[in-house]
């Protein structure tokens, strides 16, 4: 009953993850097909306010200054609003910034609140309040607007049904690592795939948050910028086009935006992303359900964008139930051919089909991206831990706290971001991405004993993908003594975190090994004996010679334990294995006697059948207490050994935070 159950939990996660897959083949269909334009009209120059939210930015706040000041657009039609709720030096190099630029005439002023209330998008309304342009730009402070941006894309605001653009982004440094590459593609994906596809159509699109235009009139209609989801500019899109306005997509626009080169800092961002997004689906799922004039494809786009995050606990559940439903031997297809024709299934809708479009995209330049999309692969499987746990948080309740992303200034290859302030260590989310990756090798070790290597592909990927962003989740934590270092103690200080995060490195290597060694051994003494006797008696059963079956049930009689019962929950004597021991030497005796009978007498013919049905029924019993081997005594030892293990690692985790703190407090405190 077990197997049937998690069979169906299988099956059902299975079908759900294909709609959700499905549905980005069926956009990528629309985005070709989408041929809605806005031809550019010179409308004069509309008063526009550049509004720019910053906090602690101090490597890249005043590069984007810089570049806005720098924007070719009528002065006098221009209004620039530094939205800076820094608490370090970032504060200064914004105020001398606004007081330098505002002495050669520019109308910028420098907002700063008294708290950090409703965080980005409390900041977005409070320059609101004073925004004088009839358009409002947004630029995060990651990316550099090129100076002829609001030139040309005011143009494309030719109907007054149009209430927000959005411009492609670019990537500063997307050839640092094979980490950029990976995000590149996948945001390229969004932009080139899902926003081509929405825009201009029935169906909601949303503002990236950046390296967009808002009119005025439509944010103040819409209900102006919410404070309680991570994501104010997906909540502000769809509020806004509940109420009738349009928006546009343009990827011939393109502002260039600095990536995440830290794994730590890609983790908080798409942490952010995915809570946000489920927030938002509680908060809106059902006013766009119960809309009256949406059609019903823009309510399911609109619920699949909202809840798309929902794969990845979907996928982690999966992964966790495949080698289960393996280990009990059930048979997850009616056919042999089947697991190979999904095998070929899974490559064609996957791989091959993004192979596809990538070549149809970048065409002559598609064979670098058709590599990053190797990393993409391992990435997405990676942070799927990291937003399963967003997705429970939001779900939860979580309060929206906006944890900001890491920006260092980089820019170009080869530059070192690891000695410089904002840096992240790793959290406890990469112990579970350990466990993941452990859990993923005892997988491909159970799919091979039990007879299904076709599997192995599939496991395979998915665990390298954990083991990759655990592993650069560590190694992206450690500091070497940088240039920042100037006095003794500094540098002290430094080698103490370099040394507290190494002690941390050893002690999860030791973990991942202890648990992986543990895990396979209690597969191969427990639970593997068990499926080879089921194997024995699978073989035995169509046997016509007594001799043959005999040595067969000889086989098994050791692989059996000679007693106990492993169900806890109402044991019967089924699943007693001191019965199945005595009903296997009854078998045995019964074998014996028939050996001497002639093999044509209805004597021998009635009890070969009878053994038969017996072993036939040894088989099933085996199968039935087969799941609950996983938790006994001894798995339930080393569970709580494990559980030790994580708690003392947690302990020295957060002993390490605290002194991080001290030290960046310490070196915030010696720079100003």
């Amino acid at each position: 009953m077990l197997g049937y159950i998690t069979f169906a939990i299988f099956i059902t996660i299975s079908w759900v993850m294909s709609l959700y897959s499905f549905n980005f083949y069926y956009l990528v269909y629309l985005s070709w097909k989408n041929r809605r334009r806005v031809k550019p009209i010179p409308n004069g120059f509309p008063a526009v306010t550049v509004q720019l939210p910053i906090f602690n930015e101090r490597y890249v706040a005043a590069r984007l200054i810089q570049s806005v000041c720098a924007i070719d657009y009528p002065k006098d039609r221009l209004q620039i609003q530094v939205l800076d709720d820094s608490t370090d030096d970032t504060k200064e190099i914004c105020r001398n910034l606004v007081q330098h630029y505002r002495s050669l005439g520019y109308d910028i002023e420098h907002i700063t609140r008294k708290s950090r209330t409703g965080y980005k998008a409390g900041a977005l309304r409070e320059g609101l309040k004073t925004a004088k342009g009839e358009f409002v730009a947004i630029f995060d402070a990651d990316f550099i607007p090129p100076s002829w941006f609001l030139k040309k894309a005011m143009t494309y605001f030719s109907s007054e049904k149009i209430g927000m653009l959005q411009c492609r982004w670019g990537h500063l440094n997307e050839d640092y690592s094979a980490l950029t590459q990976a995000q590149a593609l996948s945001l390229d994906f969004h932009f080139l795939i899902e926003q081509k596809a929405k825009s201009l159509t029935h169906l909601f699109m949303n503002f990236n948050g950046t390296a967009g235009i808002w009119r005025k009139r439509c944010i103040e209609d819409a209900g102006g910028w919410h404070m309680n989801t991570l994501v104010e500019d997906l909540d502000l899109s769809y509020r806004a086009q509940m109420k009738g306005w349009r928006c546009l997509f343009l990827d011939n626009l393109v502002c260039d935006g600095e990536l995440p080169v830290q794994i730590n800092a890609a983790k908080r961002q798409q942490y952010r992303w995915a809570k946000g997004s489920i927030q938002c689906a509680v908060k809106l799922a059902g006013d766009i359900a119960m809309h009256r004039k949406l059609q019903a494809d823009t309510k399911i786009q609109a619920f699949i964008q909202l809840t798309r995050h929902i794969v990845h606990p979907l996928m982690l559940l999966q992964f966790l139930l495949l080698p289960l439903l393996l280990a009990m031997d059930f048979k997850l297809y009616p056919a042999s051919i089947y697991p190979i024709t999904v095998l070929v299934a899974y490559i064609l809708f996957g791989p091959a089909f993004y192979i596809y479009v990538i070549k149809r995209l970048w065409q002559q330049s598609w064979l670098n991206k058709a590599k990053a999309y190797v990393y993409l692969i391992l990435f997405a499987t990676g942070i799927s831990v990291n937003n399963t746990i967003a997705v429970f948080d939001a779900m939860n309740g979580g309060k929206p706290e906006f944890l900001r992303t890491p920006k260092f200034g980089i820019t170009k290859k080869g530059e070192e971001w690891r000695d410089k302030a904002y840096a992240l260590p790793f959290t406890k989310t990469t112990l579970l991405e350990m466990f993941f990756g452990a859990y993923g090798i005892l997988g491909i070790f159970i799919s091979i004993f039990s007879g299904n290597p076709v599997y192995v592909p599939i496991l395979a990927l998915q665990t390298v993908g954990f083991i990759y962003i655990s592993y650069l989740s560590i190694v992206h934590s450690t500091f070497k003594n940088g240039r920042n270092g100037k006095t003794k103690s500094n540098n002290r200080d430094r080698k103490m975190v370099a040394k507290h995060y190494k002690a941390v490195m050893v002690g999860i290597l030791g973990f991942l090994i202890f648990g992986v060694t543990m895990a396979y051994i209690g597969y191969s003494t427990t639970v593997y004996p068990l499926d080879k006797a089921r194997g024995y008696l699978d073989v035995a059963r169509v046997s016509s010679a007594p001799e043959e079956i005999l040595d067969y049930l000889a086989s098994v009689k050791p692989l059996v334990p000679k007693e106990g019962n492993p169900v806890w929950a109402f044991p019967t004597a089924k699943t007693d294995f001191g019965v199945m021991q005595t009903n296997i030497d009854g078998m045995m005796d019964r074998l014996r006697i028939l050996s001497t009978l002639p093999r044509d007498s209805e004597e021998f013919n009635t009890g070969l059948l009878d053994v038969r049905e017996q072993m036939l029924q040894l088989e099933e019993n085996i199968l039935e207490a087969q799941p609950y081997v996983y938790v006994s005594f001894q798995n339930v030892i080393m569970s709580a050994i494990w559980i030790a293990v994580l708690l003392m690692i947690f302990t020295v985790m957060k002993r390490g935070k605290e002194k991080l703190q001290e030290f960046e407090k310490f070196e915030g405190e010696e720079k100003n």
